[in-house]
């Protein structure tokens, strides 16, 4: 058996074996009226596939096929779908459904709908199992699946689905634009896209580090100058300069929140989508309230800032820095201990799909 009845993905069975993979069948939901196939061409990879095969972000019970960076070839498409036809070139991220009813959905925030299915790790209404892309097809509801620009080679618009749209959306969320000052802190996989979008909106764009040697990187990528973390007054040197900043590390509970909330204006953000297994410092509310800074975060972006994203990305040459990597039992166990590790500049995208899946 075969699709369209199961899918065939790289899979762990458990965080004990998390750099572990062994093809297995998937079972699908139901396809719906609404609902697009999507065969797969490529997946990035992304840190929370990493926190979520490792158990960071809690226990699981396998086979579990992570990815949610997915572009591909639509290859069945549901006959209320509109604006999706077979053949075109899709891309799904990190959610393939909400029900789009509740008021949540309503207001266009349906990326954090009660209801909301993620790609992988997660059950429909009907209790089937949602599986994630580093496999040879995914179904995702029409509404979370976004046809790509030609201009964005399939390899860069991957990373786009997540790490993009999970820096593109606080940021034009937060009226971000000419004459704002922005902060991003953290330039990796995250950090060097928020620095490109920051730019690419108008707006000064500083980067927050504690690696000097990322220093020539981030001014290439749009960063006006470059703040190190590690340099001893770094935080007075900067009061009161940024209405915001973008936090795309994983490591905020190392951090001196209160030197970071000093750099930010009268009213300013301190913004989270980096997502750490560790909980936040301890921190006294005078931390924060001497001016009145925020402490906010996120998670993903809707359908409106995808396209808009990818737009933006076709029209101002905004593209991750990707690494691919061979799909196999053995890429899979390469780019999750290496992303672990911190070790890559700055994102992998998962390729040579066909020649993986050819036959299954």
């Amino acid at each position: 058996m075969g699709y369209p009845e199961t899918f065939t993905g790289f899979c762990v069975d458990s965080p004990k074996t998390w750099n572990q993979y062994h093809l297995a069948n998937l079972k699908p939901k139901t396809f719906g009226d609404n609902d697009v196939d999507v065969e797969i061409e490529c997946c990035g990879v992304c840190g929370s596939d990493v926190h979520t095969v490792t158990g960071g972000w809690g226990e699981f019970e396998g086979p579990l096929c992570v990815g949610h960076e997915v572009v591909g070839k639509a290859v069945n498409v549901g006959k209320a779908v509109k604006g999706i036809k077979k053949g075109d070139r899709v891309g799904v991220g990190a959610q393939v459904w909400s029900c789009l009813k509740c008021d949540v959905c309503k207001s266009k925030n349906e990326n954090y709908c009660p209801h909301m299915v993620d790609t992988y790790n997660a059950k429909y209404e009907d209790g089937s199992d949602a599986h994630g892309g580093w496999a040879n097809y995914i179904r995702a509801h029409e509404y979370f699946t976004f046809k790509i620009p030609d201009e964005i080679p399939s390899a860069e618009a991957a990373p786009l689905l997540c790490a993009g749209i999970t820096t593109y959306s606080p940021l034009v969320r937060a009226d971000i634009g000419p004459g704002k000052v922005v902060g991003v802190i953290g330039i990796g996989g995250l950090g060097h896209l928020a620095l490109q979008w920051a730019k690419a909106l108008g707006a000064e764009t500083y980067a927050l580090t504690h690696s000097a040697h990322k220093v020539d990187d981030a001014k290439k990528l749009g960063a006006k100058d470059v703040i190190l973390t590690t340099e001893e007054g770094w935080a007075d040197k900067n009061k009161f300069k940024f209405d915001m900043l973008l936090n795309c590390a994983d490591a905020t509970h190392k951090f001196n929140m209160a030197d970071y909330f000093g750099t930010l204006k009268v009213g300013g953000e301190f913004h989270m989508v980096g997502i750490p297994n560790e909980p936040l410092p301890e921190m006294t509310a005078m931390a924060f309230v001497q001016n009145g800074v925020k402490l906010t975060g996120s998670h993903l972006g809707n359908h409106q800032e995808m396209d808009a994203m990818l737009k933006l990305a076709a029209e101002k040459g905004v593209r991750p820095v990707v690494q691919t990597v061979q799909i196999s039992e053995e890429g899979c166990k390469e780019v999750v201990e290496k992303v672990k590790e911190g070790n890559v500049k700055y994102r992998f995208t998962l390729t040579g799909f066909d020649k993986a899946f050819a036959g299954k």
